[in-house]
C-alpha cells in the first residue's frame, strides 16, 4: 500500500503547498539606463535599498539608476614609477653620491681606453 501512495511523486523536487491565502509582497520598480541607451526596469521589495548601478540585461554594461545620485568615483592610485621606488630605498643625497662614483668609474675607463 505504501508503495502505491508514492507512485508518480518526485520527492523533494516539487512543493505541494499552494499560494492560496497568501498576499504577494509589495514591490517597487527601479529604472536603469546603460551607456548604450538601453532602458529597463528591475523589481525590488518595497523596503529594499535601490543600488546605484545594475548590470544591463542586454549588453552587460553597468547601467545607472534613472533619477538616482551619481556614484562616487573610485579612488585610483597613481602608478609607481622607478623613481618613486628608488626614493623609497635611498635619499637624494645617497643617489647623488652613487652618481658621482659611477661617473668617476666611467671617466676612468675613457682615459684608459684612449
Amino acid at each position: 500500500m505504501g508503495e502505491r501512495s508514492l507512485r508518480g511523486s518526485r520527492l523533494g523536487s516539487v512543493s505541494y503547498e499552494t499560494e492560496r491565502n497568501t498576499a504577494p509582497i509589495e514591490r517597487q520598480y527601479a529604472e536603469y539606463r546603460c551607456p548604450s541607451g538601453h532602458l529597463f526596469t528591475v523589481p525590488f521589495a518595497d523596503d529594499a535599498e535601490l543600488p546605484d548601478t545594475w548590470e544591463c540585461k542586454f549588453d552587460g554594461a553597468a547601467a545607472k539608476l534613472v533619477g538616482g545620485i551619481e556614484p562616487a568615483p573610485k579612488k585610483v592610485k597613481p602608478p609607481r614609477t622607478h623613481w618613486d621606488m628608488l626614493l623609497e630605498r635611498r635619499s637624494v643625497e645617497d643617489l647623488e653620491e652613487v652618481l658621482a662614483e659611477r661617473l668617476e668609474v666611467l671617466r676612468g675607463r675613457r682615459t684608459r681606453a684612449s
